[in-house]
């Protein structure tokens, strides 16, 4: 009885143990699958929200790495922007994110909306374009500066955006903390159409330049402006933030007739090292560059050799982008 009794929990236990050894091979199967040479490898980016730059020229990016990088297919997809495409990078969900640099570097040291939970598993490939940080009302709202926003209707950008992180940290500079304002978060697109119908009385947008939607909201209400930054909170900002000053030139829209001081910073394109390979990394590097051109969102043109390494800052290159960037003499 007893050896009965011996023999039958000697064959569960083999029976768990198989289970359990083809659950392990299936993990490690997938993994080598991901990065294999032969077959297909599914890669999937993290972008933006609709109305913003992120969504429509991730969907031309991975057109192009699709189209000229063998057995790889690059799906785009919607979401709130940098803090939570590093996020999902963190936790496996996403292969590739277009964030703004400054949020990315933060991610990377464990600091500001990333404090306590450090991000290692993400590499740098390349520089997209560099981001303006624009921030419009209408001349009907008699809002003449960015002091005026205290007590009005702010559309702030998605929560995890490089757009309402670079907003809050410029409404501070200025005197205005959380809940002094009604703060929207949502992106530019569903932005601009309160904008238009008077539900929110101004936008941030941390955008291309120029930037079809603003154009389009001008088309529309015929009276928008921008608000500035003044000289001095400039240098404030500058000293206490990675943010660069910049200067909108008169002209860059149609109908802007005076320049406006901004910030700006760099949006760029980093992998998840756990799903993507020195090889993927190399292709991915270098078609970004190489075919450029053939991506027809207007921001693609700052993709070229010069500005490939800007917004790498302290974040990690990852080896593969490292090897084409060698080649082509940036490293």
């Amino acid at each position: 009885m007893k050896l009965k009794k011996f023999s039958t929990l000697a064959l569960m236990l083999t029976f768990v143990l198989l289970i359990a050894s083809a659950c392990g091979g299936e993990k490690t199967n997938k993994s080598n699958e991901r990065s294999s040479k032969g077959g297909k490898v599914d890669l999937l980016m993290g972008t933006g929200s609709q109305g913003g730059t992120y969504f429509p020229l991730g969907a031309e990016m991975a057109n192009v790495w699709n189209k000229h990088i063998e057995n790889v297919n690059v799906t785009s997809t919607e979401s709130g922007a940098s803090v939570e495409n590093l996020a999902k990078i963190s936790r496996g969900e996403f292969d590739l994110g277009m964030t703004v640099n400054l949020p990315a570097y933060e991610a990377f040291a464990g600091k500001g909306d990333f404090k306590g939970k450090k991000i290692d598993n993400f590499a740098y490939i390349g520089h997209i374009y560099p981001e303006v940080l624009q921030i419009v009302t209408r001349e009907s709202s008699k809002i003449d500066s960015i002091e005026d926003l205290k007590g009005k209707r702010i559309a702030i950008g998605p929560p995890g955006s490089g757009t309402q992180a670079a907003a809050k940290l410029i409404l501070e500079a200025h005197g205005i903390k959380d809940g002094d304002y009604d703060a929207y978060q949502e992106g530019f697109g569903d932005a601009k159409s309160k904008m238009q119908d008077g539900t929110i009385d101004a936008t941030f947008g941390l955008l291309g330049l120029p930037d079809a939607g603003i154009d389009e909201l001008q088309a529309a209400v015929k009276d928008m402006k921008f608000l500035e930054i003044t000289e001095d909170k400039l240098k404030s900002i500058e000293k206490n933030s990675d943010y660069s000053s910049f200067t909108i030139e008169s002209g860059t829209y149609e109908w802007l007739d005076k320049e406006v001081q901004a910030v700006s910073a760099f949006a760029v394109l980093v992998a998840n090292t756990d799903t993507v390979n020195d090889e993927l990394a190399y292709e991915l590097a270098k078609m970004m560059i190489e075919k450029s051109e053939e991506n027809t969102h207007p921001q693609a043109k700052h993709m070229t050799k010069e500005n490939a390494l800007n917004g790498l800052g302290d974040l990690p290159l990852h080896p593969g982008a490292e090897k084409y960037y060698k080649e082509i003499g940036l490293k």
